[in-house]
């Protein structure tokens, strides 16, 4: 049967971090989720991708956010057997500091679109989200706060729901992953 498990799982090593480091946007529609997607053969990782085949005429863009502070992203997993359904609902929540007319505009695009997102953790893993559905903006705010202390940026929580978790993308760095994504244009301003 093919939800059968094949494997177990020893206690792990207390030397993982969390938090985010960095996420990247990819324009929905610029690869073929299935067709450009390339899985490992390897047993037990068949879920993680060593590559995506994103067009390189034109070149391709991904564009890269840096990021700091409380940010998260989470994977729920919602599964009835009544309905003989699961899926997984794929949630991002970012704070990007300072508001700026580039930036402005970009939020509302992003809110008009539903890229795919990259997210690069503290301890250097990579996942895709929204890899076939792609991630919508569901809620966000431009704050400007009371105080001087106070937010001033963008809050945004980007939501997709997908049939498996956020893939882990076999990449140990930023150089690796610009190579498993047919080496496109990395846009930092």
């Amino acid at each position: 049967m093919s939800c059968d498990i094949a494997h177990g799982r020893l206690e792990a090593c207390k030397d993982s971090v969390s938090g985010l480091q960095a996420i990247y946007f990819i324009n929905y529609g610029l690869f073929d989720p299935i067709a450009d997607v390339t899985y490992d053969t390897t047993t037990g990782f068949e879920d993680q991708i060593t590559a995506i085949t994103l067009p390189t005429v034109p070149t391709s863009s991904i564009f890269k956010y840096e990021l700091k502070g409380a940010n998260v992203f989470d994977t729920t997993i919602t599964s009835s057997r009544e309905n003989g359904t699961t899926f997984f609902e794929q949630v991002l929540t970012v704070q990007l500091k300072k508001q700026d007319p580039v930036t402005t505009k970009t939020v509302k695009l992003l809110a008009y679109g539903r890229p795919q997102i990259i997210v690069k953790t503290n301890g250097n893993q990579f996942f895709i989200a929204g890899l076939e559905r792609g991630m919508d903006v569901t809620a966000g705010k431009i704050a400007n706060g009371t105080n001087l202390g106070d937010m001033n940026g963008y809050e945004l929580t980007f939501t997709g729901q997908e049939k498996v978790p956020a893939n882990f993308l076999d990449c140990i760095d930023e150089a690796s992953l610009l190579t498993l994504l047919n080496n496109p244009t990395l846009v930092t301003t």
